[in-house]
């Protein structure tokens, strides 16, 4: 059967693993789902759960699916110390274009609302922060097409829901679905687009991949899949989308009306971005008859893995083109904003390449790159701060760009504030540490190290432990 979420929580729960939860208790999508993602997170503990009866609508939501390393890998089909100890989780996995089938064989149009009765009110859309401005859909996937080259475009962006049939759209920078929304308006003509809710974590992560150029997303979660999408046409344009998503929101991003979007608590965990976004009027939804709607915990820990991922493995094919001598990526997952790049050294020019191609795959977030030697552990945070003490010269090895984030944005920094509460866009700056050695020829001096054959030849099974004075004789 075709990777779906259905086939993905069928692997989870016979994995027995008890990752997956259900809440049976009436909650108030205002706050009431995100509570119980909070609740947990104060325990450090971050199972998906499943909410059976949401307030107001007969539609379970999912949340939290993929707040783990180890969930996350189960949907890439690894194991979870390719995803905690590398950079090359999806690379090297063939190409699997999408393919097109028959609405008959998509079980998203089993059921369709148009009209008045595509309400975004049936559906079991969150409140998530305290401050936020309203319910947002944080899972869903838009999907538009570029009218100059016709290619598909897929990504995650968010989405304030004004009312029954109207959302907002938050596009930022180089976001592709913002040039394509763009091309639309300049010819006075709305922008036809798709969201997508629900469906396998591996094509969720293709949709937030940073693919060259735009579209190439259904690809790149083919690839993630290990099988072709598929696809079905969309009922009120020629937009293709996932057959076996849970839901789908059909509609136009208007040409020429804006709305105050916001606010929205983002990754970072503070309240930034928002004001005038292109409004979305929605003309149909269709879903399957038992449809499951899917949220990610914003501002939460799957939010930070759920971007963090794909980014690794997209930061790393392009690092690694500049300077093939890269080794690990990391982006640590409670600082999205940093990025460490371990490299085999050749020559001096190779950190700042090395990191200027890191910030231009990544030129919204990233705020400063770490670059190390190849024997420093980059998820290994105390190795990198050894790095960056021992082998780092502030004077010579620090690289500060100027207005490279910005302006405004997510990024608290990329404001500026009043006391009046007022602020107003600005851009900041962006940081290069190299805590590397000097390349060889330079001697540098030795890293001290206990010889890896004598470590090898450690014998856990001999060590015991102390539980009474009687095992140390000597002592008496």
């Amino acid at each position: 059967m075709p990777k779906d979420l259905r086939t993905y929580l069928t692997d989870l729960v016979r994995g027995k693993s008890g990752d997956l939860r259900t809440v049976d208790t009436s909650v108030d999508p205002r706050f009431g789902i995100t509570a119980y993602g909070a609740w947990y997170d104060k325990r450090n503990e971050y199972p998906a759960l499943l909410f059976t009866d949401v307030a107001g609508t007969d539609i379970p939501c999912l949340s939290n699916l993929v707040a783990t390393h180890e969930r996350m890998a189960l949907a890439l089909g690894v194991p979870a110390d390719t995803l905690t100890r590398s950079s090359i989780a999806g690379q090297g996995r063939a190409a699997h274009p999408p393919i097109e089938v028959s609405a008959e064989q998509a079980p998203v149009q089993e059921v369709v609302w148009r009209g008045a009765d595509a309400d975004l009110r049936r559906l079991p859309i969150p409140v998530h922060n305290e401050l936020d401005g309203g319910p947002f859909l944080t899972a869903a996937v838009s999907v538009t097409r570029d009218p100059e080259s016709g290619r598909l475009n897929a990504g995650i962006y968010r989405h304030h829901v004004y009312g029954p049939h109207r959302m907002g759209v938050w596009f930022f920078g180089s976001h592709d679905g913002g040039v394509i929304h763009r091309r639309y308006a300049a010819k006075g003509e709305p922008t036809p687009i798709a969201i997508v809710i629900g469906h396998h974590p591996a094509f969720l992560m293709g949709a937030v991949s940073r693919v060259p150029g735009i579209g190439g997303e259904y690809d790149a979660a083919g690839a993630f899949l290990d099988e072709p999408v598929q696809l079905v046409r969309a009922i009120t344009s020629d937009l293709l989308v996932p057959a076996r998503a849970e839901i789908v929101i059909e509609g136009r991003i208007l040409p020429d009306e804006l709305a105050e979007e916001g606010p929205f608590a983002e990754w970072p965990g503070h309240y930034v971005g928002g004001g005038m976004k292109p409004v979305i009027e929605v003309d149909a939804i269709t879903l399957r008859r038992d449809a499951i709607f899917q949220d990610i915990q914003a501002s939460g820990r799957e939010h930070r893995l759920m971007g963090a991922l794909p980014r690794i493995a997209s930061v790393h094919q392009a690092v690694q083109q500049k300077v093939p001598g890269l080794r690990a990526v990391n982006i640590p997952l409670h600082t999205r904003m940093h990025c460490y790049l371990s490299i085999r050294k050749e020559f001096d020019s190779d950190p700042t390449r090395a990191a200027f191609a890191a910030f231009n795959t990544e030129p919204e977030n990233l705020r400063a790159v770490i670059v190390v030697d190849d024997d420093i552990d980059v998820y290994d945070e105390r190795e990198v701060s050894w790095a960056i003490g021992t082998r780092f010269d502030a004077a010579e090895d620090l690289q500060i760009i100027p207005a490279w984030n910005g302006p405004g944005g997510l990024l608290p920094t990329n404001w500026s504030y009043d006391a009046e509460g007022g602020r107003s866009a600005r851009s900041s700056s962006a940081v290069i540490i190299d805590a590397t050695k000097p390349a060889p020829p330079v001697v540098f001096p030795t890293r001290a190290k206990v010889p890896d054959d004598a470590v090898a030849a450690v014998r856990p099974a001999s060590v015991r432990e102390v539980g009474s004075l009687d095992q140390l004789p000597w002592l008496s």
